[in-house]
């Protein structure tokens, strides 16, 4: 009788033959989201698409608060209204940040990579100190689709050439990289065309291009270049700096500076000013690389 009841467990309603076999929707959600929780962000809602377990595994807040930065809190308190974040699950609270978020006026901007989770900041040009640029004869400041901010500071010639930023902000523990975002000439739509007007652009070939970093700490990088690639928006890479205290302020101050008053220069716009993880400084320099330009 036992051996009639075991062949009966395996057969159909219909007797016909052998049950169904476990499937991927018979995983309990619990299992599902302990292994979803070791995978990046774009993976997790690729594998929410499968059915409905995945699906409901995918929004663990457990799962998503492993992905938000340490500063997530910081964030919502200092750039977003906190209030709107409030009773939010924590996945629509990482989706929400991984948009643009203004703050110090709008000059600044601060957002999450949507792929692995790490702090991004923009300071505009308009948030950073440009010697000349309230005289016409030297700066100024132009529309453009090209920039974040709809608008970059355009050089058309000057002696002593200087741009100062800061930034002070709870990072997340980790390396950060900075960058300035420069195009020689200006741009503009001609017939529905890309046309890049190089007529004020020179003296960059005579002396490179000084950029500084500090931090509150004591970090200090250095580096020169020449600027080049005229009609090209390249990132010149400023400095590295660590982040080991992530629950505390941090100041980074950083320039760009070329004051021999030797010659003048101009025909330069500057975007602004990028810190990013340098997971994504590293791929950003050897996409510079690829394409020749830095």
């Amino acid at each position: 009788m036992g051996a009639n009841l075991s062949c009966a467990t395996l057969c159909d309603t219909n007797g016909e033959g052998p049950s169904s076999k476990p499937r991927l929707g018979d995983i309990p959600e619990s299992c599902l989201a302990l292994v979803l929780m070791h995978l990046d962000p774009p993976d997790i809602c690729k594998l929410a698409r499968l059915n409905r377990a995945f699906r409901g595994a995918s929004s663990a807040d457990f799962i998503w608060e492993s992905k938000l930065p340490s500063n997530y809190k910081f964030i919502c308190e200092k750039v977003l209204d906190e209030k709107s974040v409030v009773g939010l699950e924590k996945k629509d609270v990482y989706a929400r940040m991984c948009r643009p978020y203004p703050f110090d006026g709008g000059a600044k901007e601060v957002w999450l990579d949507k792929n692995t989770g790490g702090v991004c900041f923009s300071i505009s040009s308009k948030g950073l100190a440009i010697t000349g640029i309230d005289d016409r004869r030297y700066w100024n400041q132009i529309s453009t689709e090209e920039s974040r901010f709809h608008a970059v500071a355009y050089l058309q010639q000057i002696w002593w050439f200087e741009i100062d930023g800061e930034l002070e902000f709870e990072f997340p523990k980790g390396m950060y990289s900075l960058f300035f975002r420069l195009h020689l000439g200006r741009s503009s739509k001609r017939m529905g065309r890309r046309v890049c007007n190089s007529e004020h652009i020179h003296g960059w070939d005579i002396k490179p291009v000084r950029f500084q970093l500090t931090t509150s700490d004591g970090q200090r990088a250095t580096s020169k270049c020449f600027l080049d690639y005229p009609g090209n928006w390249v990132y010149y890479h400023v400095g590295d700096f660590v982040v080991d205290r992530p629950c505390e302020l941090m100041k980074i101050k950083f320039s760009m500076t070329q004051i021999d008053c030797t010659h003048t220069k101009g025909g330069l716009c500057v975007d602004a000013a990028f810190v990013y993880p340098s997971t994504i400084g590293t791929e950003i320099c050897k996409l510079n690389k690829l394409a020749g330009q830095h």
